[in-house]
């Protein structure tokens, strides 16, 4: 079996149990409050930010031997550079103080994601990066357009409030292709485990940022003239 495939069949429930979030399942359903949304979107903003250093960590501690790897993460970074903006211009286009949510703390789940991140990319293997973006990607291609449909008819949003989650969608659909090259690729039987193991961390990381979000957790972020019109 091509590692690829191995890797997604034996990452199957730590995906469920990402999928199961309540958040999740409700804001398919288009039963999502602006307040759960908005919070949603800070809680990206907390850990996407961390992409392009957590790849720019990677590239440097490849082996020489894997410099075809590198070269693949170069582009990544070329294409993730400033992701986190869409992201804080969405919240704006949502009614909230960007600026605030910028500066606000992370949730506790967020920050845990985020420092196994780096905590493996650093202590453990380089290449465990891939589990992230193994969970990342591939749970944009699954929902992110429809949760974007959803949300959008419900609380009555303009496009760019949709930016993060509508880019993502298509473009991970790219990623996952070129992804599932590089995974093949791999010969290193250590390197294939650990991606194994970090993708179903991250699965469990993740689904319990969606797990943490609460509609309070916004309120302390200033609104803009656009939300009071509302």
């Amino acid at each position: 079996m091509a590692f690829y495939k191995k890797l997604y069949a034996l990452t199957e429930g730590g995906r469920q149990y990402l999928l199961s979030a309540p958040l999740i399942e409700r804001s398919l359903q288009g039963d999502i409050t602006l307040e759960e949304y908005g919070a949603f979107l800070c809680q990206a903003y907390h850990h996407v930010k961390h992409t392009t250093p957590l790849l720019m960590a990677t590239g440097a501690r490849l082996p020489e031997s894997m410099e075809w790897l590198r070269e693949a993460v170069a582009e990544y970074i070329e294409e993730e550079l400033g992701h986190q903006e869409w992201i804080l211009n969405d919240i704006d286009a949502c009614g909230y103080d960007k600026e605030r949510a910028r500066n606000s703390r992370p949730n506790a789940s967020t920050e845990l994601m985020v420092a196994y991140a780096y905590d493996t990319v650093n202590r453990v293997n380089p290449l465990g990066f891939f589990g992230m973006v193994h969970v990342l990607e591939g749970t944009s291609v699954r929902i992110a357009d429809r949760a974007a449909d959803s949300i959008q008819t419900t609380l009555n949003l303009p496009d760019k409030a949709f930016s993060y989650l509508r880019s993502h969608g298509k473009l991970d659909q790219e990623h996952i292709k070129f992804f599932e090259g590089l995974m093949d690729r791999l010969t290193d039987e250590d390197a294939k485990k650990q991606i194994i193991h970090s993708a179903n961390m991250f699965y469990l990381l993740y689904g319990n940022i969606f797990r943490e979000i609460a509609p309070e957790q916004v309120r302390s972020l200033d609104v803009n003239e656009n939300r009071k019109a509302r």
